[in-house]
């Protein structure tokens, strides 16, 4: 048999080497990962108590209905899907004809009130002439009576005497008589032409002739006419993108009937959904930031917590969750935080609304009470349709101007 070869005291103190080399990497890595690991807790835990996160979040805007205010055929369509428009752009025509015929006919009598009037200011400035006249008249008929009575009385005196015969003595008393009969006449003929003017003075005294009920009634009827043929043609009220058109040629469409929606992309915001734990230090103002998978981490948006939801998403929900059963499952709630987005970052980079997204909010101070009375927020407004109204009034000031005269 052949002997065994004998391993050398430099071999065995080799592997032992190697041996004791690997224990030494082995806890150095294990020691670099706790110390990672610590690491990494202890930031989790200092971010978690200086912000809070969800992916749950995504774009919102608001979805300006397009509807008609009259009803009518649609013989245009000037907008589609996906189109940008303008506020006040024509979107919409309506068939005008019933419209306009019924214009030029508020018109017409808006005129002729205008005219009617006009001969009622012309008959009492008459009437009050007349009723100068016939006072003229009374007084001179006074003065006749007056005359013919002292007539009478003075042949009366002398008919004792007989230097005045009977015959002359009842042409006085006939005289007298037909005075009294002029001085009635003259009366009742002031009384007709007052009892006139005090009627026209009734429905032309105290206001011009632009202000007379008559005018102003018929003036409504222009405006309410003007404005049901305006509106045959519909505006967009906002600047923004066309979504959902419904309306085609020829349909019949009544007043409030949706034909399309506008979405405003330049004011649009982030409905971020986040857990009901992470609400106990947020608070509205605080700032956020907002990445959206549409440009991915390389954009960041930055905003500020506007609001937050008084309750729940399933407690608003269409069928809300009934949890009186026996097999209840406790399930975490979400709350909607509305986050304003800077103007500035949708102008350089505009977003579309649903996208998806992830919000993150700074509730680093959180000192400020839950819940702040907040400032009203500027109102929305629109000036498209005052435009019409503007127009009407013109309508109606020329119409009078032409069929005032001097009046």
């Amino acid at each position: 048999m052949s002997a065994q070869p004998q391993s050398s005291p430099n071999t065995s103190n080799a592997a032992d080497a190697s041996a004791a080399t690997r224990r030494r990497l082995m806890l150095g890595a294990i020691g670099i990962f706790l110390v990672a690991g610590i690491a990494d807790l202890g930031y989790q835990y200092w971010l978690s108590s200086h912000q809070v996160s969800t992916d749950d979040a995504y774009v919102a805007a608001d979805v300006v209905q397009i509807t008609p205010q009259v009803g009518g055929t649609v013989t245009a369509v000037m907008a589609n899907d996906t189109a940008r428009v303008q506020a006040g752009q024509e979107l919409v025509a309506l068939d005008g004809a019933d419209a306009h015929v019924a214009l030029q006919q508020a018109e017409a009598q808006l005129g002729q009130a205008v005219r009617g009037l006009r001969v009622t200011y012309a008959q009492t400035d008459a009437l009050r002439a007349q009723v100068a006249l016939r006072k003229t008249e009374v007084a001179t008929a006074r003065t006749n009576l007056a005359r013919a009575e002292d007539a009478l009385h003075r042949r009366q005196l002398l008919a004792g005497t007989g230097a005045v015969g009977a015959e002359e003595l009842r042409q006085a008393q006939i005289a007298v008589e037909a005075a009294q009969s002029a001085l009635a006449t003259a009366q009742s003929a002031v009384k007709a032409a007052s009892a006139s003017e005090a009627a026209n003075e009734a429905r032309t005294a105290g206001v011009v002739l632009a202000h007379n009920p008559a005018v102003r009634l018929a003036a409504a009827r222009v405006r309410e006419a003007f404005l049901a043929w305006e509106r045959t043609r519909i505006p967009a009220p906002v600047t923004g993108v066309v979504v959902r058109r419904s309306v085609q040629l020829g349909q019949r469409v009544a007043p409030g009937m949706p034909l399309m929606a506008v979405i405003p992309l330049d004011h649009v915001w982030i409905d971020a959904n986040f857990k009901e734990t992470q609400l106990r230090n947020m608070r509205i103002g605080q700032p956020a930031t907002v990445v959206v998978d549409q440009y991915g981490s390389k954009v960041t948006f930055h905003g500020k917590v506007v609001g937050i939801s008084a309750g729940s998403g399933a407690s608003f929900a269409l069928l809300p969750a009934q949890n009186a059963t026996g097999n209840w499952i406790k399930v975490v709630q979400r709350v909607p935080v509305r986050i304003a987005l800077d103007p500035s970052d949708l102008k350089a980079h505009p977003l579309r609304v649903g996208l998806s997204s992830e919000a993150t909010v700074d509730i680093t101070d959180h000192a400020v009470a839950p819940i702040v009375d907040m400032p009203p927020a500027a109102p929305e407004r629109t000036d498209v349709y005052a435009v019409s109204w503007v127009k009407a009034d013109a309508l109606v000031q020329h119409i009078i101007a032409a069929n005032a005269g001097r009046a």
